[in-house]
This record gives structure tokens, sequence and C-alpha cells, in this order.
């Protein structure tokens, strides 16, 4: 009897926990990633303030895959889909599936702003957080033979957009790296005058969260000399200055955008009319409209509960991952799977060494025991037990000597001169 195969694409949160439900239960399972490693993107921010090893918070399919029977990968980037004929797409040649499970995730959105986009950094790949690192050590290098204190006072100013989670974690590294990690390796720098600025459009950050939530974070990183700056917008950007909707000038060599993603391309080959952020609107079992045999997982579906969108975050994904694998295998043992529900299981983000906010189970912390829920839930969710052990060891060395171990300049910029 030929096996029935299905094709999960994009080994993301969502993908992983696919392949996890349906290993070993008598399928074809095909892993397509065009990377060779589950990335664990919460933590790339630590690895562009050098926190981390870039190998500590990625782990091989073709490992994980060992332990998966009836699994294999198949290194490819995804291009479109034939749906007539069940072939996926890809840059190697096509792969039929009887079931389809897309979950390629998202790519930063710059709402149009293209001279934004050609000058910021964002944090979507693993290269990515290298390649922040590296510019960020180098700016401080290139600070320290600048004659202009103007100039130099530039090269120390990092502008980061977006009042998310994302934005907050970085913001927060970034102002502890300079301080206590930066400020010794160039004492012949006044780091004092070096500047994070962290701007948001709305009047607060971390939306998600409660009000108290919210102030907490708000006042802690202006406590750690965060410039935080509330309504207002980035409308314009070059090397060397960023523009805010005012006409604000702020002059600086490095932006950092985290104000909004969307649906990864992908999602333009579909046959289905996009919602907002590239979206594809999915059936409340989550598979493609006009095509029960494909699912549309993670950040790329469009699904409202309770009248609110789900967000495009990594809980949402596992569980739509998982649920996916467990509809596959309901339909084939002639069961029709209920719908979708997602359970919220709260939100958090770390602010610095020993603040942190969490909203869980009906109940708000901050301080240190958030701090440390934060610590211990991204050490559960990180594939790997050697990533872990790195990651544990990483962290409580920086805790105990504030000592960031990664200040590798590996690559140097393109043109950039010293």
């Amino acid at each position: 009897m030929v096996k029935k195969r299905v094709v999960l694409v994009g080994m993301g949160f969502g993908g992983i926990h696919a392949a996890r439900v349906l290993a070993g239960k008598g399928l074809d399972v095909i892993l397509v990633d065009r990377n060779n490693y589950h990335l664990f993107q919460p933590l790339l921010y630590q690895v562009a303030t050098a926190g981390l090893e870039q190998e500590s918070i990625a782990h091989s399919v073709r490992a994980m895959a060992r332990s998966w029977p009836g699994t294999r990968f198949q290194l490819a980037e995804a291009t479109g889909i034939d749906f007539a004929s069940h072939d996926l797409l890809t840059n190697t040649g096509p792969i039929h599936y009887d079931y389809l499970v897309i979950g390629a995730g998202s790519v930063t959105n710059y709402f149009g702003l293209t001279s934004v986009e050609r000058n910021a950094f964002d944090l979507k790949e693993l290269s990515d957080a290298e390649t922040l690192r590296n510019h960020i050590l180098t700016a401080f290098e290139r600070a320290v033979i600048e004659p202009d204190p103007a100039r130099q006072r530039a090269l120390m100013t990092f502008v980061i957009v977006g009042g998310g989670p994302t934005g907050v974690e970085f913001s927060g590294a970034l102002v502890e790296l300079v301080h206590f990690v930066l400020a010794k390796d160039y004492p012949e720098l006044k780091t004092q005058a070096a500047r994070v600025v962290l701007i948001e459009a709305t009047d607060e950050l971390l939306v998600a969260m409660p009000e108290s939530q919210r102030m907490y974070t708000l006042n802690k990183l202006r406590s750690m000399s965060v410039e935080v700056l509330l309504n207002a917008r980035v409308v314009d950007a070059g090397p060397e200055q960023v523009i805010l909707h005012d006409g604000a000038v702020i002059p600086a060599h490095t932006l950092f955008w985290s104000a909004g993603v969307k649906a990864a391309p992908l999602a333009a080959t579909l046959d289905t009319p996009p919602m907002a952020a590239g979206r594809i609107p999915v059936e409340p079992d989550l598979t493609l409209p006009g095509h029960s045999e494909v699912y549309v997982i993670g950040d790329m579906a469009f699904l409202k509960q309770d009248s609110s969108v789900l967000p495009m975050t990594a809980p949402v994904a596992m569980q739509m991952g998982i649920y996916a694998g467990n509809a596959i295998l309901a339909r084939e043992g002639g069961r029709t799977p209920s719908p979708f529900r997602y359970r919220d299981k709260g939100t958090m983000a770390t602010i610095g060494r020993n603040a942190a906010v969490a909203s869980a189970f009906g109940m708000n912390f901050r301080g240190y025991f958030a701090w440390l829920v934060w610590l211990l839930l991204h050490l559960y969710y990180l594939i790997g037990f050697r990533n872990r052990i790195v990651v544990m060891l990483n962290w409580v060395w920086y805790y105990w000597y504030h000592e960031r171990q990664v200040r590798l300049i590996t690559k140097r910029e393109t043109g950039q001169e010293l």
C-alpha cells in the first residue's frame, strides 16, 4: 500500500510541531525548508547584542528528523503550488503531496518606506543577527578614532523602531551591552553619551499587555537610560540620520526596524486574495478555501477568534502546527476534526537583567520573578540539549560578571573603512 505523503513547508515553530505529531504514524512526511536548521527567533536579538553564539539558537532539521520515523528533509525553497497536480513547486523541482502544510512564516514589513528598508537592520534570519552585531561593534571601533564629537556620538546612537516585545527586548539588551560591557572595552570613549532611542507610533509599549505591565516597562526602560519616544513615526532614513514625522532628525548610524511583519512571499502565490499584512484567510480547520488538502499555519494564516485576528506569534504557530498534524491524522482515520481553537497562555517580555513582564493564567508578574519565568520558558522551548546548556551557561556568566562573550567582528561591512 502506498503511503499518503504530507509535505511540510517551513521548519519554524509550526512546522516542527506538526512534524512531531505526524512522525511514526504511517505517513510519508517530507520536511521542506530553504535552511537546514530550525531557528529559535525569539533569541535572535541576544546574538545581535553579543550575548549568545548564533549556533546556540539553531538546530539541524536532519538531526531532529533522525528521531522522527517516516520523516525526511529536503533542502529547497518553495516558489509556488500547482493545485491541479498537487505539486509543491520549489527551486529544486516539484514535490508531490497528498496533504500540504504551509508554514513559511513572515518577513519584515517596512510599510512602503523604501529609504528605511534600504538603511535599516532587522532580525528574521540567523545571518541578520551576526550582521547587526558586526555593525554595532564596528560602530564603536569607528567612534574611537572619530575626531568629530558630533559624528562620534552619531556612531554611538542606536534607533529602534517598534515598541513590541522585540523592540523592548532589543533596547534593554543593547543599553546593557553599552553600559556594562562596551564601557569597559572602550575606556577612551564617553559611553554615557551613547544613545538608545526606542520609537513607538502609538502611545503605549507592549500593547497586548495590561496597563500596569506597560507602565512598568516604560518606566524601567527609561530608568536604564533608554530614550522612549511615543506617538512618533519614522518617515525617512539615511546612512547617518533618522527622520521623524514631525521633521525631527536624529543623527544615527544604526536603525533597527521591528515595527511590523507580513506574510512570507509564498503567500502571494496562493489563489486566495490576501488580507492585512498579506496573510491568507483560512477555514476554521486551517485549510485553504477550496483546497481542503492544504493547511496554512502560523504567521501566514489569517483567522479570527472571538472577533479578533490571531496574532503573528510563536505560540499561535505552535498550536496551529499541532492542530494541523492531528487534523490530518483524524481525516486519515475517517474522522472530522473540530475547528481550531487557540488557547492563549499569556505573553511576556524581558526588559533587562532581573526585569521582565509577564501576563499569564489571569495573573500579572513583573520584575525578578517574571524574568526568571522568562528564562526558564525560553530554555524549555529551545531545541537541543546542547543548545540549552550553552545558552544557560552564557546567561549565568552574564548574570554574575556582566560580560558578553561573543564580542567578535566576524565580517566587515561591504565598503566599510575604519
